[in-house]
C-alpha cells in the first residue's frame, strides 16, 4: 500500500528544528513502515534564511512569512520550537485558529500562556501536543495523558533539570560551584546566560506543566514556590555526605486536601532513594498515584536530538490520531486551590553558624521546640570562628520550621541567616 505523505512546517529551525528534519530525513522508512505515512517537512520559519545550519535545509525550505504557512490547507501540522513566548504564542494561535494541529517544544509558552492555548485547541478541537516542553526524550507527558488517563496521580517528584543537576553532581566530585557552571557551559549542558537553570525558573515551569497534567487543574508558573542552586555551597554537600545524603534541586507536585502544592528547591536526598543515583544532566521522574503506586522514568532530559527525537514522536501521534482528534481536549478539566505554603509536612535539614560557647545548642532547641519542631539528628563541626550545627528535623510543617529559625536567626550567637532545605527520604507509596 503506498504511504501517505504527510507535509508538516516548522516554527524555527535552529538546533532542534534542524534536529527534527534530519530525524524525519534519516528515519523516514521506520516511521512509514510503523505509520504508512512519510512525514516531509516542506517549511520552515526562521528570521534569517543566509544563517548557517547544522542540518542544511532543502530548497525552499526556509522562509520568513509565517503566513505562507498558516494558509497553506496542504501543511497537516506544525511544530513550534523557536523558542520564547512571543510571537510564538500569537504563532501558534493562529494555526489552532486555521485548523491545524501544533506540536510545541516550548515550556516558557505553556506554561505562561497554556490556559489561553489550551482553550483555544479545545473549542477549534484540534490536537495541542507538548511532549518536548518537559524534560525532552522522557515520555512524560504521553504517559500522564495516555497510559495513566484513569489513574488518580497524587505526587510527582523528579529532577527535572539537567544542567543544576550536573553542576550538583560536580559540586559532590570537589569542584566548586562557578567552576562546574563553566564546564557545564562549555559541554553545551547551560546556555551562556544560565539564569532560568540555576535560579529554579525553568524546572518551575516544568513542574507547572506536570501537575497541570497530572492533576487535571491549571498550574501556573506563578503558583510554583521555587529557589535555585546559587546558594548551595560546598558545606552543604559535604553536610549531606555525612548525613549519607545528596544534594538535588527537586521539584515536587503534590495533590492533599482538596489542593495542590507544588516547589522546587534545592534538597536533601537520602543515598536509599532513586533520585539520589541520578547524576550528571539526567533527568528522572517519579510519578506516584492509587493504581499504580510508583513509576519512575529517566534520560536526558536537554540536548537538541533528545528534543527533536520528542517532537517527532508527537508528531508521528498526531498523524496517528488525525482522525479520532484524540486528546485535543483541555488537560485541564476542574479548578483547585493551592494550598497554604507553610502546611507542606516533611523533614528538613537546617545549617546553623554560631559562637563556640557553651549553651547554644541548648537555645537552638528550644527556639525550635517553641514551634514543635524536634531534632531527629545532630552534628557538630568546628570552624576557624566558631562552630557550624548541622541539624536534622523530624517531619515538621514547613511554615512552623520557618518561624522557629527566624527567632534563631535573632540570638546574639547565631550568625547570620540559618539554611533550611527539604529532606527526602520516603518513597511515599
Amino acid at each position: 500500500m503506498a504511504a501517505v505523505d504527510v507535509p508538516v512546517a516548522l516554527l524555527g529551525y535552529g538546533t532542534v528544528g534542524a534536529a527534527v528534519n534530519r530525524l524525519l530525513i534519516e528515519n523516514g522508512d521506520e516511521i512509514e513502515r510503523a505509520t504508512g505515512h512519510r512525514i516531509r517537512v516542506v517549511r520552515a520559519l526562521v528570521r534569517d534564511q543566509a544563517r548557517e545550519r547544522s542540518f542544511p535545509a532543502g530548497d525552499d525550505l526556509l522562509t520568513t512569512d509565517f503566513e505562507s504557512i498558516c494558509s497553506d490547507p496542504s501543511i497537516a501540522l506544525v511544530a513550534e520550537v523557536m523558542g520564547g513566548v512571543e510571537p510564538a504564542a500569537d504563532y501558534v494561535l493562529q494555526l489552532l485558529r486555521a485548523g491545524k494541529p501544533v506540536v510545541s517544544a516550548n515550556k516558557q509558552l505553556i506554561a505562561r500562556r497554556g490556559p489561553e492555548i489550551f482553550r483555544v485547541a479545545s473549542e477549534e478541537g484540534v490536537q495541542l501536543r507538548f511532549e518536548a516542553s518537559v524534560c525532552a526524550a522522557i515520555p512524560l507527558i504521553k504517559v500522564l495523558r495516555e497510559s495513566l488517563v484513569a489513574t488518580n496521580v497524587h505526587r510527582v517528584l523528579g529532577i527535572v533539570n539537567g544542567t543544576t543537576n550536573f553542576i550538583l553532581t560536580r559540586m559532590e566530585a570537589g569542584v566548586g560551584y562557578g567552576e562546574a557552571l563553566a564546564e557545564a557551559q562549555q559541554l553545551g549542558y547551560a546556555e551562556t546566560d544560565p539564569t532560568d537553570d540555576v535560579s529554579g525558573a525553568d524546572a518551575a515551569a516544568k513542574m507547572a506543566i506536570l501537575a497541570t497534567v497530572a492533576f487535571g487543574a491549571r498550574v501556573g508558573l506563578e503558583d510554583v514556590l521555587y529557589e535555585g542552586i546559587e546558594q548551595v555551597r560546598p558545606e552543604h554537600v559535604e553536610a549531606a555526605r555525612e548525613l549519607d545524603m545528596t544534594v538535588r534541586l527537586v521539584g515536587a507536585a503534590t495533590l492533599a486536601d482538596g489542593g495542590f502544592d507544588v516547589r522546587v528547591q534545592p534538597a536533601f536526598v537520602d543515598r536509599r532513594h532513586p533520585l539520589a543515583a541520578v547524576e550528571g544532566a539526567f533527568n528522572a521522574v517519579m510519578l506516584q498515584g492509587d493504581a499504580i503506586r510508583e513509576i519512575t522514568l529517566e534520560g536526558p532530559g536537554a540536548g537538541g536530538v533528545e528534543t527533536a527525537s520528542a517532537v517527532v514522536a508527537d508528531m508521528v501521534s498526531v498523524v496517528g490520531t488525525a482522525a479520532t482528534g484524540f486528546l485535543h481536549n483541555d488537560a485541564a478539566w476542574r479548578t483547585l486551590p493551592r494550598l497554604p505554603p507553610g502546611d507542606l509536612r516533611s523533614r528538613y535539614y537546617v545549617r546553623i553558624e554560631v559562637d563556640d560557647r557553651p549553651g547554644v545548642l541548648a537555645h537552638v532547641a528550644e527556639q525550635l521546640a517553641a514551634q514543635g519542631v524536634s531534632i531527629a539528628r545532630l552534628a557538630q563541626r568546628q570552624l576557624p570562628d566558631g562552630a557550624s550545627l548541622d541539624l536534622v528535623t523530624h517531619e515538621a510543617p514547613s511554615g512552623r520550621v520557618e518561624a522557629a529559625l527566624a527567632t534563631v536567626a535573632e540570638l546574639a550567637e547565631v550568625k547570620g541567616a540559618p539554611t533550611l532545605m527539604r529532606v527526602i527520604s520516603e518513597r511515599g507509596v
